[in-house]
């Protein structure tokens, strides 16, 4: 009796340990569900901090001097410092990259050294540019606010403020900064060319391009690869220009490629070293709220505010505005500089469903990135135009294409335009409102901002420039003459046409 009545309490104990098993392992499911809903602490900070993001020059300028100071570290290096030792310590680096990373060298992030240069080139340019920016009288030549224009180039600042950051700051994956040159992929130079041009005396400007260059060229890493491993910020068509040929094996960060030969000479540019960035937008963005207030009441078939009289490709303008004037639907204006010109050209914009982006003095105009961010279809007649990021992005989703030829023809344009119709065009602009963001630096910089998108079409660079520093430092130089000729074909751009 006493043995039979002892196997039910067994059985019941093993009941009882299974369902506590199973209801122990589904509390820890359902531990594991809502940890994996959670977001990590970087996904977190970056949903905070997106919408507190600074995309104004002047108020991320003040925000980073009020509370930034200069490195006490400084990369200056003797003529004769060692390159053997450090291209010894980059072997080992790479070497053990190699062996440890099933992706190197491709893939991201991006290792980037920057150098902590003298405060003469960095620090005391943007004190410069913040303790005389309310001088509205300083103009240029043509009478372009010298402020504005060092605004629109201020992609130094915007890059070098980001790489800066304390980690913890940052949201960018794309790229780290590294505090050993042999772990470095690349080699950024913080030299704030486009303010020392404008804001200093023309020798003060020259002399301090010597010594900037003298600098750079002494440093180890420059010598070891070149330059072709160093990122120089040069934005504006006029900057470092006196002593730019010297450094020509860099990758240049430019505004576009003129290959007219006004701004660059022959062979000093090309789209498989450097790199196009977009100007700063003039005006502020229409986000998707404004979006869906504007788009149904844009009433202007075409827009265009600026300077009529341009020089090189820019003489299309005075062209356009004589074939264009008077016509129904088109608003073509004179512009004028200050805050009541940015405030005209964005009602403006605000206001028309194409704007005109012809060329200007170069190739490319900050007009185009007004027209994006506004929510205005770009028209662009620039034939010899190069775009920002255009391996990543694809601007026919944006933006009409039309040959120089095409729009000047009486007629032509308007009709063209007219032929669009209304669901290719509601196409275009949701397209619009998806790659504004591409286009506005801001601080803390945001996943898939132009900064990020900077580092992501650098990657692609990367394994080239590895191949072409090795290749010069094993090549006997001089050994053979070899006549070569490079014959790219032209950038004519033809009218694209209308699928819709």
């Amino acid at each position: 009796m006493a043995g039979r009545q002892m196997m039910p309490r067994s059985k019941s104990r093993i009941l009882l340990f299974s369902l506590s098993l199973l209801v122990f392992s589904l509390l820890f499911f359902l531990s594991s569900f809502q940890q994996g809903t959670h977001l990590p602490p970087t996904s977190r900070h970056s949903l905070n901090t997106a919408t507190a993001a600074e995309t104004s020059f002047v108020p991320s300028l003040d925000q980073f001097l009020a509370n930034k100071r200069p490195s006490t570290k400084d990369d200056t290096a003797s003529p004769d410092a060692d390159v053997t030792a450090l291209d010894d310590a980059v072997s080992l680096s790479e070497a053990d990259r190699l062996y440890s990373d099933p992706y190197y060298p491709v893939g991201l992030p991006l290792r980037v050294y920057v150098y902590d240069m003298p405060k003469k080139f960095t620090y005391d340019l943007l004190w410069l540019f913040q303790n005389t920016y309310k001088d509205t009288n300083n103009l240029t030549s043509n009478g372009s606010p010298v402020h504005r224009l060092i605004e629109q180039h201020s992609i130094d600042y915007w890059l070098w403020a980001d790489l800066i950051a304390p980690p913890s700051e940052r949201l960018l994956r794309s790229v780290v900064r590294v505090h050993r040159q042999e772990e470095a992929d690349l080699f950024y130079v913080p030299f704030f060319t486009t303010i020392s041009f404008f804001l200093m005396e023309k020798q003060q400007c020259k002399a301090l391009y010597r010594e900037a260059l003298k600098w750079i060229t002494d440093q180890p890493a420059w010598k070891r690869s070149g330059g072709r491993d160093h990122i120089l910020p040069i934005h504006h068509p006029w900057s470092f220009k006196s002593v730019r040929r010297y450094v020509k094996n860099a990758i240049w960060l430019l505004p576009d490629m003129d290959s007219t030969g006004n701004w660059y000479k022959p062979g000093q540019v090309f789209l498989e070293k450097d790199l196009i960035l977009p100007y700063v937008p003039n005006v502020d963005l229409c986000d998707d709220r404004c979006l869906s207030e504007t788009n149904p009441k844009r009433s202007t078939l075409l827009f265009f505010r600026g300077r009529l009289k341009r020089n090189a490709g820019g003489k299309i303008r005075s062209k356009l505005g004589a074939e264009l004037s008077g016509a129904d639907g088109v608003v073509i204006q004179e512009g004028t500089a200050g805050e009541g010109g940015k405030e005209a050209a964005q009602n403006g914009m605000r206001k028309s469903l194409f704007c005109l982006s012809p060329a200007g003095d170069t190739p490319s105009s900050a007009r185009l990135f007004d027209a994006i961010v506004s929510g205005c279809i770009p028209v662009i007649v620039s034939d010899e135009l190069e775009l920002p990021f255009e391996g990543i992005l694809d601007y026919r989703k944006i933006a009409l294409f039309v040959s120089s030829i095409d729009a000047v023809k009486a007629g032509w344009l308007l009709n063209f335009l007219k032929g669009i119709s209304a669901a290719h065009i509601k196409e275009m602009q949701q397209n619009l409102s998806k790659y504004s963001r591409h286009f506005l630096y801001s601080s803390p910089a945001q996943p898939l901002g132009p900064e990020d998108l900077v580092w992501r079409m650098m990657a692609g660079k990367v394994v080239n420039i590895k191949l072409h520093s090795r290749r010069s430092q094993r090549v006997v130089q001089g050994t053979r003459n070899i006549c070569t000729c490079e014959c790219r074909p032209g950038n004519v751009t033809n009218t694209i046409p209308i699928v819709s």
